[in-house]
């Protein structure tokens, strides 16, 4: 039974989440003490974070860098604002997702299980899957190839790691700095006309293979993976 660790300081929401997830036999715990969020972490070892932005004394980016300062278990926010800018914020910070209150339970339930299926499922790495998919897309991992509908095309080392990055965190807006960061090595200087090239030579790979518009220009804040394909097939 796969454990989750709740911190959301709303009983009333945290109780309802925590029978909802229970009935599609997930083991959910709720944080009892604010100020002691990651000792409580370090000792459940949960498989998944929710964790929701506004607490009481430090809030959720906060409590992610913490976590993420130790761990990779991911972290899914769950939050009232719903700015393009706090879902930058949330990815910049370590999340691994971002739902907007009010939610729907069903969405929430959704989006664990294709995390979990992803992480420790049947899309798990260590289950050396050489490859991710979605919807018959396909990044090869050790051939830095992306194949779609029989028609394959290599990649360079930086569009390997940026649409790698998109496709890990679909619909999610990826900011510029962030992109950035990934692509920085202690060899190379990276600059934003680099990513701008990058994301470009991508996006028309991608072009190439069958599957257009999919990375979006989020104005102000970056870029994000669109499903634009699935339709197609």
């Amino acid at each position: 039974m796969k454990r989750i660790f709740l911190v959301e300081d709303d009983q009333k929401i945290a109780h309802l989440l925590k029978d909802y997830l229970e009935k599609y036999e997930y083991n959910v715990t709720i944080v009892d003490v604010f100020d002691n969020i990651l000792e409580e972490f370090n000792e459940l070892d949960p498989h998944l974070v929710l964790l929701d932005i506004n607490l009481p004394r430090y809030d959720g980016f906060y409590w992610c860098r913490k976590i993420r300062s130790q761990s990779n278990c991911p972290i899914v926010f769950l939050s009232a604002r719903d700015s393009g800018m706090d879902q930058v914020m949330a990815m910049e910070n370590g999340g691994d997702d971002y739902i907007t209150k009010p939610f729907d339970f069903d969405v929430v339930q959704a989006k664990l299980k294709s995390i979990m299926r992803r992480i420790y499922g049947e899309y798990s790495v260590t289950k050396q899957v050489d490859y991710i998919e979605i919807d018959q897309f396909q990044l090869h991992l050790t051939s830095m190839e992306i194949e779609f509908q029989g028609s394959v095309v290599t990649l360079t080392k930086n569009e390997f790691i940026l649409l790698k990055e998109f496709i890990e965190h679909e619909s999610q807006v990826l900011s510029r700095t962030h992109l950035l960061e990934i692509l920085w090595d202690d060899e190379h200087f990276v600059d934003d006309n680099t990513l701008s090239v990058n994301i470009t030579r991508i996006r028309k790979k991608l072009e190439d293979i069958g599957i257009k518009k999919c990375i979006q220009t989020v104005r102000g804040a970056g870029y994000k993976l669109v499903n634009t394909w699935g339709n197609t097939l």
